[in-house]
């Protein structure tokens, strides 16, 4: 299902992208930083889930999801969420040794997606369709919604979180 959008004035690179997610990823990073240990898998505010559970959620997407806009090949949502439960952390720094990890691995993960993958619609996780550059996009939206929930759990226990303008 590979079809191509026609190119038009590039407005930032791939390379710029993967800087950008990076700079979230180090706030997200920072986030967890902030959070008591027990609190990061426990405290819940209006039914959301523990943020150590929405990282999770965000962390799980990322190698599979470039991998599916590197080789159009997509494991399934079941697959996905199969996979997000194997090994999960149980510590903070484990937690934290688990973004980290996940972050190296995409940074060289990225540099093997063609450029004109970007642009060229799949189907991801064999549901959703769009254009390879969007589901991008919306990991990195996914991540930003994550930790602004987490903001508001910091705030609730007295915390003060850290600025989200500095990436």
């Amino acid at each position: 299902m590979t079809n191509t959008l026609e190119a038009t004035t590039q407005i930032i690179t791939s390379n710029e992208l993967l800087d950008h997610w990076i700079g979230h990823r180090r706030l997200t990073r920072r986030t967890i930083e902030a959070f008591p240990e027990k609190e990061l898998f426990t405290y819940s505010v209006g039914g959301m889930r523990p943020f150590a559970e929405m990282v999770l959620e965000c962390v799980a997407m990322t190698i599979p999801g470039i991998i599916g806009v590197k080789t159009g090949e997509w494991n399934t949502v079941d697959e996905l969420m199969h996979h997000s439960r194997k090994g999960t952390p149980t510590t903070k720094e484990e937690l934290l040794n688990l973004v980290d990890e996940v972050t190296e691995q995409m940074t060289e993960l990225w540099t093997e997606i063609p450029e004109e993958r970007f642009r060229e619609k799949d189907r991801a996780f064999g549901q959703w369709e769009g254009t390879n550059y969007w589901f991008v996009l919306y990991w990195i939206d996914n991540e930003i919604h994550h930790r602004a929930q987490a903001f508001v759990y910091l705030r609730s226990l007295g915390i003060q979180p850290p600025f989200f303008w500095e990436r």
